[in-house]
């Protein structure tokens, strides 16, 4: 019986294009492999090296897959497979590639501060791998289903990897708090979620749009509600205010490469989600959601850019710092227009490099523990490490905005984008919150650049050194600091983050259009 029920009626599996999966198939498999590696190798040496260049490989073949992909869809347009709920158009591809480029320059710094700190290498770069497929899958879901899916495969590596130095109370602590509200937040999504699909009764984003296109609600409540908790959701994982409390203690707790790698990837994915699940799938009630975006757009820039004048340590500092680029980044999305979405994927690029760029220069100072990061610590370091100090500054001041930086450009577009949306408020808003966080980036640069003062031994310390006397007949003699190297990696990353954020304010018209396109192919 049960065969020929088979046999009249086969099962009906979704049809798969195995080139819309690639990167993330790439990603898994490698973060697979380098488990069941784990396993054979277990304590022998190498083992962390091992597991580098074959997480080295999985981020090559997506990287590999991914430019096949925008190949691809320029040429023959967006691929839609498995039942319509992944979707790989120009604006997953874009972010996509910059998830995978966040991934490799946080893998390239974290091996030195793995060994540095002995900590487990193999568990820790499978598990960043594992959260870039979450991310990777985000970039192209197509179904609120999908998104909320990404979500968890993305968080719950990112709450290990947050409380990964099991040693240090404020790790542990960073990881705890992360996962409360996470978890939360993957709570109130899922909820909105539902109240979405009561609405419309569908979580395909296109078949939302569809269905609200041909249906007029009479009672909108319902919707309005799902879109309330959708927004406090996704607006956890980007960082926006008021969703924002988490971020200093998380990103001050975290081993400094996961909160680089928090900073840049995990801010693309929610802000992928965020464009995507928005203007796919509710562009007709725009008027709806737009003013909410407004009022968390104006929060998120000033409470980042004042919070992060008033901090005196340099990874909460970034932490507010990073809360404010999201909201130059929600300027292009309330804007809601072309030029709107290829401003905020062009600060998302340009900003991947100047943030990835600031914590790989705090990792290669920082001493074993990876505990104090004050701002005074760094008082001098122009004078002691005069390459490490003026990347330090170089990034800082692309973070402020000034000319001839990346950082400089994606302001410039996205200030331009809200003027031509009519979004003066905005733009005024914006450049207030510039001006006022300027002050934060300047007292870093200045430090950096200041004579050491009596407390040079004090502030060596902090920078990842051992301070001596030199002089043996009871003088005040003269403090040095016996500099650690930077490895190959740290340095690969800090070369590689300072060009980009050069020729991205020097010569923007190519990934300008880029990103363009990106948004056009949306």
């Amino acid at each position: 019986m049960i065969a020929q029920v088979i046999a009249t009626a086969p099962i009906q599996t979704p049809h798969v294009d195995w080139l819309a999966i690639a990167p993330e198939i790439a990603l898994a498999g490698a973060a697979v492999l380098i488990i069941l590696l784990r396993a054979i190798i277990r304590r022998r040496p190498g083992a962390t090296m091992t597991a580098l260049v074959v997480a080295g490989l999985g981020v090559l073949a997506a990287a590999g897959t991914l430019a096949w992909q925008w190949i691809h869809v320029r040429d023959d347009g967006r691929i839609t497979t498995m039942a319509g709920m992944v979707r790989v158009d120009g604006f997953g591809v874009f972010l996509g590639i910059i998830v995978v480029i966040a991934t490799a320059l946080a893998l390239l710094v974290s091996v030195a501060y793995l060994r540095r700190e002995g900590l487990e290498g193999p568990e820790y770069l499978a598990l960043m791998l594992f959260s870039a497929v979450g991310m990777l899958i985000m970039t192209t879901a197509n179904d609120l289903v999908v998104v909320f899916l990404a979500l968890e495969v993305l968080s719950i590596p990112l709450y290990v990897l947050a409380a990964f130095d099991r040693r240090r109370l404020s790790s542990q602590e960073a990881g705890i708090k992360y996962f409360v509200l996470g978890a939360f937040s993957s709570a109130i999504f899922l909820y909105g979620i539902a109240l979405v699909y009561g609405a419309t009764g569908t979580t395909s984003l296109p078949g939302i749009a569809d269905f609200l296109s041909k249906n007029t609600l009479f009672e909108t409540g319902t919707l309005l509600s799902g879109f309330a908790l959708l927004l406090v959701g996704l607006g956890f994982k980007v960082a926006a205010v008021p969703f924002h409390t988490w971020t200093p203690d998380v990103y001050q707790g975290a081993p400094t490469p996961v909160t680089s790698f928090m900073a840049s990837a995990t801010k693309t994915a929610g802000f992928a989600a965020l464009l995507r699940v928005f203007l796919v799938a509710f562009p007709l009630y725009k008027p709806d959601w737009q003013p909410a975006v407004w009022v968390i757009t104006v929060l998120t820039l000033l409470v980042g850019s004042v919070g992060a004048a008033l901090q005196t340590d340099v990874k909460r500092l970034l932490a507010y710092s990073s809360i404010a680029h999201a909201g130059y980044v929600l300027i292009g999305f309330e804007a809601a227009t072309e030029r709107g979405i290829e401003a905020a994927l062009f600060y998302l690029f340009v900003y991947t490099f100047m943030v990835v760029g600031s914590f790989a220069v705090v990792t290669a100072l920082s001493m074993h523990g990876d505990a104090d990061h004050s701002i005074a610590g760094y008082r001098g370091l122009a004078a002691r490490r005069p390459v490490l100090g003026s990347l330090l500054v170089l990034f800082m001041l692309a973070q402020a905005g000034i000319p001839l930086t990346g950082g400089f450009i994606a302001k410039l577009e996205v200030f331009a984008a809200a003027a031509d949306a009519k979004e003066y408020v905005l733009v005024v808003v914006g450049a207030v919150a510039t001006v006022v966080a300027a002050f934060a980036y300047l007292r870093v640069a200045i430090a950096v650049a200041a004579p050491a003062g009596d407390d040079t031994a004090e502030d060596a310390s902090m920078l990842g050194g051992s301070t001596y006397e030199l002089d043996g007949h009871g003088g005040a003699g003269v403090v040095t600091t016996a500099r650690r190297r930077v490895d190959l990696g740290t340095g690969l990353v800090l070369f590689v983050a300072a060009t980009m954020t050069l020729v991205l304010g020097l010569v923007p018209a190519a990934f300008i259009t880029w990103a363009s396109h990106a948004g056009f192919l949306l």
